[in-house]
């Protein structure tokens, strides 16, 4: 199927909200943008562009048959059927429209920021991500400290890629969304997103993870890149704070001996921290009221209990990087919160993946 364009929409345009559009992520960091928050500029690579891409050669009636075909039961034949579509994929160019609008928006991004060779996050943006009921957290791909406008392309093809990764070929929340054979796939839209050259960064939380607690803002932050902390690589900081007063309640400082940061000629991976900052809290105090407020806001805005990814740059200032709803605690009723089993577990769990260093691959969402 060849789809007119837009191929490329900015996260500041209203069209840039639309979740059909752009998925899940774009959508929610677009409503962050025009709200007002401080999100790094970025683009929305549109369906319209996957959808072009997957019809050269046969692609979506490809996966169509093998979709259908598949029995998600069957691990050895999911295998061979995503490597038989992968490999497709990576062996079919990119359409040139799709690819003119895509370097084109890159260097719209690189003189907005004033940087040649500008880099930036490419990440997946799935549009079924984060439904009522399905999350795709941890399955799709997000590649960190990606530059030139060759490169953005091929990482944009990798994310598409990551559609067809076994285990989202298998993941099926309550019976749906994989079971659909007459779709080839769920569309995918692509965050292409200026890094921010993190000292510190984490997740917060708008209710407590562990207890459920809605009166309570958590925060969690490590030195470098928050993917350390998202992917459960380092275990961070931790700060507990009372959401009507802002009072800090809390603060657990982790021997941090890791971070995971970008260095030319080695890429993004897990780096020793210097010994004299293993040990120094990743924020000051100040620093994690002013995230709590934040993330209060954040709340507000959306009405719903949120998690939320940050990043501090060196100059002190907070940038919010993503923003999906709370889905562990949310949908229980207030009354029923009291558990034996440890909801951070459950929480952190749909964030672990892992991280290829050399390349800034990092599986999140």
């Amino acid at each position: 199927m060849t789809t007119a364009g837009p191929f490329v929409l900015w996260l500041d345009q209203a069209e840039g909200g639309s979740t059909e559009l752009v998925g899940g992520k774009c959508s929610s960091l677009s409503e962050m943008v025009r709200a007002g928050f401080g999100v790094p500029p970025a683009f929305g690579v549109t369906t319209n562009a996957f959808w072009t891409f997957m019809g050269q050669d046969g692609l979506t009636e490809r996966a169509r048959e093998l979709r259908a075909q598949l029995d998600p039961a069957d691990l050895p034949a999911v295998e061979r059927a995503s490597a038989d579509i992968t490999a497709r994929i990576e062996a079919t160019p990119m359409p040139a429209a799709v690819a003119e609008e895509l370097t084109r928006a890159y260097a719209d991004l690189c003189a907005r920021a004033g940087i040649d060779q500008l880099p930036v996050a490419v990440r997946s943006s799935g549009v079924a991500e984060d439904l009522e009921g399905a999350s795709f957290a941890g399955q799709y791909e997000t590649y960190l400290w990606v530059t030139g406008a060759d490169a953005v392309i091929e990482h944009v093809r990798r994310c598409w890629t990551g559609l067809f990764g076994p285990q989202v070929l298998t993941y099926r929340p309550n019976g749906g969304l994989a079971g659909r054979d007459d779709a080839p796939a769920q569309p995918m839209g692509v965050a292409v997103q200026q890094m921010v050259a993190a000292r510190a960064a984490g997740v917060m939380f708008t209710l407590d993870p562990v207890t459920g607690d809605r009166a309570k803002i958590v925060i969690e932050g490590a030195w470098g890149l928050g993917e350390a902390v998202v992917s459960g690589l380092v275990t961070p900081d931790r700060y507990r704070l009372d959401k009507v007063t802002l009072e800090l309640l809390e603060s657990n400082v982790a021997e941090k001996s890791q971070e995971f940061r970008f260095e030319p000629g080695a890429g993004v991976g897990l780096r020793d921290v210097p010994a004299e900052r293993q040990t120094q809290p990743a924020l000051t105090d100040e620093q994690a009221v002013a995230l709590a407020t934040l993330a209060k806001r954040i709340e507000r805005h959306r009405r719903a209990p949120q998690d939320i990814e940050w990043a501090v740059d060196e100059d002190g200032n907070v940038h919010v990087l993503q923003v999906r709803p709370e889905t562990v605690w949310s949908g229980k009723a207030r009354e029923s919160i009291a558990t034996g089993r440890s909801a951070m577990d459950m929480v952190m769990g749909k964030f672990m993946a892992g991280a290829a260093p050399a390349s800034g691959r990092q599986t999140s969402t």
